[in-house]
C-alpha cells in the first residue's frame, strides 16, 4: 500500500500500521538470516521457554489470543522446524514442545525482541498517547460495549434474508 488509508476506513488504517510493523520487523529477521521466522512467532516461543510445553489452548490463553489463531501459528511454526506436535491427555489436544532448532534461535529471538522493545519506547516518545496504552484502552472499551451494539445504537436496522 502506498497512500494512506481513510480515517473513516478505520480497519484499513489498523492493518496498515500492523502490516508496516510487522513488516519490519520481518525484515529484521530477514536481515538476521531468518526470512521463515515470522514475528507472530515470538510470543508464543517466548511462553514456551517460561512455562515449557502447552497445550495449544493453553498457549492461546496465556499469548491472548485465540485458539484458532494459535493453532495457525503453531503449524506455521511446526512447518519452520521450531516445534513439535504431540498427542495430549485426550484426543483432541495437542502438546506444543519447542524443537532444537528454537532454543538454537533463542540468542537472535531476544535480541530482536529486546532491540524491538526500545525501538517502540522511542516511538512512543514520538505520539501523543503510547501504542499499547492506547490499544488496551480501545480494548477495555470493546469489552464493555462491543462494536456491533454501537453500531446498533446508530438506529442501523438489521437486513432481513430476501425471500427464497
Amino acid at each position: 500500500m502506498t497512500g494512506t488509508p481513510d480515517r473513516e476506513a478505520l480497519g484499513t488504517l489498523l492493518r496498515h500500521v500492523l502490516e508496516l510493523l510487522d513488516g519490519d520487523v520481518a525484515a529484521v529477521y530477514a536481515d538476521l538470516g531468518l526470512a521463515d521466522y515470522r514475528p507472530r512467532f515470538s510470543p508464543l516461543v517466548r511462553v514456551l521457554v517460561v512455562d515449557g510445553p502447552l497445550a495449544i489452548r493453553d498457549l492461546a490463553a496465556r499469548v491472548g489470543v485465540t485458539h484458532s489463531a494459535a493453532s495457525q501459528t503453531v503449524a506455521q511454526m511446526a512447518r519452520a522446524g521450531l516445534v513439535t506436535l504431540t498427542p495430549g491427555a485426550d484426543a483432541r489436544q495437542r502438546i506444543v514442545t519447542l524443537t532444537d532448532r528454537a532454543y538454537a534461535l533463542l540468542p537472535a529471538i531476544e535480541a530482536e525482541w529486546a532491540a524491538t522493545t526500545t525501538a517502540m519506547r522511542r516511538l512512543d516518545a514520538e505520539l501523543p498517547v503510547p501504542l499499547a496504552d492506547e490499544m488496551y484502552a480501545v480494548l477495555a472499551a470493546l469489552r464493555r460495549r462491543p462494536l456491533r451494539d454501537r453500531i446498533a445504537d446508530t438506529g442501523l436496522a438489521p437486513v432481513s434474508a430476501p425471500p427464497s
